[in-house]
């Protein structure tokens, strides 16, 4: 698509949490762009605070970002051990840009990261898009058990 570029940034992405830079490492406010673009595209992550998500980037193995000019249309991360296990968590597309091919890009950038390609599993959770990811690969799995814990928060 014209016009839209693929930013994978560094591991801990610095210049997205520290910078706020977007596409063609220019300063745009990104940081204030992916609060925004998460609150306006998402139901897990609405609310999140700039300090929460720059928390969560510094802890992310991958993270990767799609732009089209200045206008962030997707994100997605991922955490791993780098041996045995990655999850990948928060991939989203601009609602405006789904059926596109934008969330197999960010899926795709993902995957063939070396941190995440060489891992024997990786995970997701989903609520509503499993179609997407059986598309790409993933597949249901019904021996384990999805179990949840919540910590109360002081």
């Amino acid at each position: 698509m014209k016009g839209v570029s693929l930013v994978k940034h560094a591991p801990t992405a610095p210049g997205l949490r520290l910078l706020g830079m977007g596409p063609r490492l220019t300063p745009t406010n990104a940081l204030i762009k992916l609060q925004s673009f998460l609150n306006e595209n998402t139901f897990w992550a609405k609310g999140r605070s700039k300090e929460q998500i720059c928390k969560v980037l510094a802890h992310s193995t991958v993270v990767v970002s799609l732009w089209k000019d200045k206008r962030l249309i997707g994100f997605g991360r991922a955490t791993s051990d780098l041996v045995f296990r990655a999850v990948l968590w928060d991939i989203v597309i601009a609602s405006d840009h789904q059926g596109l091919g934008m969330g197999k890009l960010i899926i795709e950038a993902i995957l063939t990261n070396k941190k995440i390609k060489s891992v024997e599993r990786i995970y997701l959770m989903t609520s509503k898009s499993s179609d997407f990811y059986k598309q790409l690969g993933f597949q249901t799995n019904n021996k384990q058990s999805l179990l949840i814990l919540h910590n109360n928060k002081n």
